[in-house]
This record gives C-alpha cells, sequence and structure tokens, in this order.
C-alpha cells in the first residue's frame, strides 16, 4: 500500500497512539477521536482478518460481521498483499493469547 499520504499530522496521530499503554488509554482515546461506528467498523475489520486468517469462508465471515463480500475481499486483499498490519497485529494477539493460556 502506498505510503504518499503519510504527512505530519498522521505522524502526530500515530506517534499519539504509540504512548497509549492501558486498555482504558485507548477506550478514551479512540472514544474521543472516533465514532462508535468507526470503532465499531475498524472491530469487525480485524475480526475479519482473524477470520481469514483462520480460513473460514467469506459468508461464514460476512454472517459473523455483517461486514460486505466487498470488505472481506478488501482486508483478505490487505493480508495477502498489504503492509502487513493485520498479520502483525493478530500474530502479537495470539502471542498474548497464548501467554495468558499457559499462565
Amino acid at each position: 500500500m502506498a505510503k504518499d499520504y503519510m504527512d505530519e499530522r498522521i505522524e502526530y496521530l500515530f506517534r499519539g497512539i504509540l504512548t497509549l499503554k492501558t486498555m482504558e488509554d485507548c477506550r478514551a482515546f479512540f472514544e474521543d477521536i472516533c465514532t462508535v461506528k468507526e470503532i465499531s467498523e475498524m472491530s469487525r475489520r480485524l475480526d475479519a482478518a482473524r477470520m481469514l486468517d483462520d480460513n473460514k469462508i467469506y459468508n461464514e465471515i460476512a454472517d459473523a460481521t455483517g461486514l460486505s463480500t466487498a470488505t472481506i475481499s478488501r482486508v483478505n486483499r490487505c493480508l495477502k498483499y498489504g503492509s502487513d498490519g493485520y498479520s502483525r497485529v493478530l500474530s502479537r494477539l495470539a502471542e498474548e493469547d497464548a501467554a495468558k493460556e499457559d499462565a
């Protein structure tokens, strides 16, 4: 994906996100910066990425998330040909979940 959209404001936003340390920090920041609908949409896309990574089919993902198959297709393209953002997050979440199970 092209990185030509980056400018000082977007970099400042990303730096701000990196300062968040707790779940409460994240909730408060995203509640302030996004609408409930935007947060919900992002969460459904991440859920779709997880389900695609688990080899679920589009119709199953659409039923579970309420996303259109076009959006699921876009998420799938990002998983396969994107910047590895979804893959990094999914891998790190899986590591956290495994560590919790071992504890």
